[in-house]
């Protein structure tokens, strides 16, 4: 089943950021659709759009594996399906 979902990631800039993330989602066999990234001052953010497939790797497991590159590299990183995003921003 594809999930699209929207993937946040917010900390202090430093090298590697979209490497280590792009590899998460890589070896989950999610796809990114689209991103948008912005430095302010030190502070790195960016948002991803990603089509996943949980067949490959479930949801709950994706956020798991990401929040773990987000431990490792000091980063909050949250994921969330496209859905509930909507829902919770909807005016």
């Amino acid at each position: 089943m594809k999930t699209k979902t929207v993937l946040s990631v917010l900390g202090k800039d430093r090298r590697g950021i979209v490497a280590a993330v792009a590899t998460t989602l890589y070896e989950a066999g999610a796809n990114i659709d689209d991103i948008q990234q912005t430095l302010l001052g030190e502070m790195f953010s960016m948002t991803m759009l990603v089509t996943m497939d949980e067949e490959q790797c479930a949801f709950n497991d994706l956020q798991e594996r990401l929040a773990a590159d987000g431990e490792r590299l000091g980063l909050q990183i949250t994921l969330q399906r496209e859905d509930v995003f909507e829902f919770m921003y909807k005016v």
